[in-house]
Order: C-alpha cells, then sequence, then structure tokens
C-alpha cells in the first residue's frame, strides 16, 4: 500500500476504559463526574471524540449501570466545550472459565454475559453519536478470561445501534475481526460511513510491530475512516504511525498511563501531546463539527 498520509485528523480521547487500572494511577477518573470533567478537559486539549466507561464509584470496577451512564452524558453534554460522544458497547461479554481441568462451572467473579439488548441498553437510553462495536471474539490478556462476541450477537448488536440512529464504530483487534466487519457491512447491517478503531498490542489480539499494523490497514476498505491506537509502551509512538497511514488518533487512560517514561498522565495531557505530534507532522486537527459531518452523525 503506498504512503497515504491522512492530513486531516481527530482525535479520540479513551477516558477510563475497564481495565485494572485505577490501582495503579490516581489520574484514572472514576465517578461519573471524574470522568466526565476528564472528558471534558480531555476535550478542551483537542480531543474531537471522547470514548467513554463507567465505573462503580465505590470500588472502581467496571460498570455497566444506566444511571452511570446517564449522568456521564448528561454532564459532557451541559459542558461548555462541544466534542462528539462515543460510549462503550463492549461490557457485558466477558466469560472467565474455571481452570484448565475444570472450565465449568464459570468463575462468577469476573464473568458478565449479558444478552444484545441489555448490552446496548445504555446506547437506547443516552443516544451518543457514536459506540463501539468488538467485532470479535478473542483470548483476551491473562488467565481464564475469554472477550465474547458472537456472529449471532454482533448481527443484532448492529442491527440494534444502527436502528437507533447511531454510527457504530468497530473494534477491531486482529484481521478475522475486519473480515466479519466487511460482512456486516455487506449484509447493510452497518450503514456507510463505515468507521473503524484498529485496536492493536493487546494480547492476545494483533501485535503492534509495524508490519501487523500494515497488514489490518491494507484490509481496511478505502472508503472506510479508521483510527488506531496501541497499549502501554508504544501508546504515543501510534498517533505518527496511524496519521503515516492515513488514518486518525486515539490516546487516553484507557489504553495507557504514561505521558513519558515514569510521568503518570492525565487524559488531557495525553491528548496536548498527541496534538503537537500531528501538528508537527504538518496535519490538521479537525474538531467536532467537521467529525459530525465526515462521519453524518446525529448530535443529540
Amino acid at each position: 500500500m503506498p504512503l497515504s498520509m491522512n492530513r486531516e485528523v481527530f482525535i479520540t480521547c479513551a477516558v477510563t476504559g475497564a481495565g485494572d487500572t485505577v490501582s495503579k494511577s490516581s489520574n484514572v477518573p472514576v465517578t461519573p463526574k471524574q470522568i466526565a470533567e476528564s472528558a471534558i478537559d480531555a476535550a478542551r486539549a483537542g480531543a474531537a471524540v471522547v470514548h467513554c466507561h463507567v465505573r462503580d464509584p465505590e470500588t472502581g470496577a467496571p460498570a455497566r449501570r444506566l444511571d452511570l451512564y446517564k449522568e456521564v452524558t448528561d454532564r459532557i453534554r451541559s459542558a461548555d466545550i462541544d466534542v462528539v460522544l462515543n460510549l462503550t458497547a463492549g461490557m457485558g461479554g466477558d466469560l472467565v472459565f474455571g481452570n484448565v481441568e475444570n472450565p465449568f462451572p464459570v468463575n462468577e467473579k469476573g464473568t458478565d454475559m449479558a444478552g444484545a439488548t441489555e448490552r446496548v441498553a445504555h446506547v437506547a437510553e443516552c443516544l451518543p453519536e457514536i459506540c463501539t462495536l468488538d467485532c470479535g471474539t478473542m483470548n483476551f490478556s491473562l488467565g481464564d478470561y475469554v472477550m465474547t462476541n458472537t456472529p449471532s450477537m454482533l448481527r443484532e448488536m448492529a442491527c440494534q445501534m444502527t436502528a437507533l440512529g447511531v454510527r457504530p464504530e468497530i473494534e477491531a483487534f486482529d484481521t478475522g475481526h475486519l473480515w466479519f466487519a466487511k460482512q456486516l457491512v455487506e449484509e447493510g447491517l452497518i450503514e456507510d460511513p463505515v468507521l473503524i478503531q484498529l485496536c492493536m498490542g493487546i494480547p492476545w489480539g494483533a501485535p503492534d510491530d509495524l508490519n501487523t499494523f500494515m497488514a489490518m490497514v491494507n484490509n481496511v476498505p478505502s472508503s472506510w475512516t479508521f483510527s488506531a491506537f496501541s497499549i502501554g509502551r508504544n501508546a504515543m509512538a501510534y498517533p505518527a504511525a496511524a496519521i503515516l497511514a492515513g488514518g486518525n488518533v486515539r490516546v487516553g487512560l484507557e489504553d495507557n498511563l504514561y505521558v513519558g517514561k515514569g510521568q503518570l498522565a492525565t487524559n488531557a495531557q495525553l491528548v496536548e501531546k498527541a496534538v503537537s505530534v500531528v501538528e508537527s507532522m504538518g496535519a490538521k486537527i479537525i474538531g467536532p463539527e467537521e467529525v459530525r459531518r465526515k462521519l453524518k452523525l446525529t448530535k443529540r
């Protein structure tokens, strides 16, 4: 694929995620107020899109509560700065087996399995402009945890998202996920313009080396809009890689806790650094209104 640098770039900030990061950095927002304020600060720093999970305010554990999503959504929408709202719909597909000799019964502590309608209930309630669709099943990180998203589940969730008028952001963790994303588009379950996020470096999906990244990019149809990120130590190198490959940028505390070696970051600091990378490469940062026009989003 010839080099085709993106000259008009939007930045997504993944504000908090669902991982066990709260114990590792006090900057990871937990309460709805903290999550919303961190998202708003990221928007002020240059993020056009904020991608939000919610957490239990008492424990910091990942949550799917409608009231928490509603509070985060209302706080962001009432802010004095505009930003595109992107809510996760990845929760409710967590399966943790018992152990290698006795996989059943499953480990109830880590398992969180829900039906399609329940998994998108907060999307129907809050009607964000974008919500994520994790487009496949994979062994995720350590132990006996599997992120489950069956073809039937994905078809139903995509159908419900499209019916709600919410743009799915397809999250692809490997090339097979891109293959199935194309199938969803072919079946008319996801409408144009297609938005995709290439998720690199998550064990055990696609590693974040450049050869694998370009294999992912080369499987994205030219008419689709994509962003990309990597977790951990390569997270702040990926804005440059994504732009050079023709894509957009995602940063945030969901993916990476550091702005420099040993320096714990805030979301705003990660966005500021991404803005610096984009602009130093000669590209322009575009804002939420331009993103809405590009992706035909419905602001609510």
